[in-house]
């Protein structure tokens, strides 16, 4: 795809509305007040010596900076929002209930993609990242589309 279709594809989840119950759309999947697209997966084999993934992560990451510049012309600088605290916030209330619930589209996206590019839009969170699916060796390029607040 091009950033035109990940445009595309942004704008049409912006003016969808979010699904009743989680579950896979033609996109990715969605939630009450969530839609997360994945808008490209690179596979890797098994067998890399790691070189071709580095440079499948590196193509992802380029792409979503390209994509990230196109949304800046639009809405302005984004924030980089870390979800590595997230993911200790979610792994701890697994583990024994401390603390409070952490909501998705965050919990889900804090277990694979380190990073967010962030723009606040019209009542919306719309964010990219890359996420990175460890045994797999896949890395997928998702826009997210959400009401619900960071935490």
């Amino acid at each position: 795809m091009s950033s035109a279709d990940h445009l595309a594809a942004i704008d049409l989840l912006r003016a969808r509305d979010f699904p009743a119950a989680p579950g896979r759309s033609e996109h990715g999947y969605g939630g009450p007040g969530f839609h997360v697209a994945e808008l490209a997966t690179h596979d890797q084999l098994w067998d890399d010596d790691g070189t071709a993934h580095e440079e499948t992560e590196a193509q992802c990451e380029a792409e979503r900076d390209a994509l990230a510049v196109l949304l800046t012309e639009r809405w302005g600088e984004p924030q980089v929002f870390g979800l590595t605290g997230v993911l200790i916030r979610v792994m701890a209330q697994e583990a024994d209930g401390a603390g409070e619930p952490i909501p998705d589209p965050w919990a889900t996206l804090s277990e694979s993609v380190p990073d967010l590019h962030l723009w606040r839009v019209e009542g919306h969170w719309i964010a990219l990242g890359v996420a990175r699916w460890g045994e797999r060796l896949a890395v997928q390029l998702l826009a997210v589309i959400t009401v619900v607040d960071p935490p």
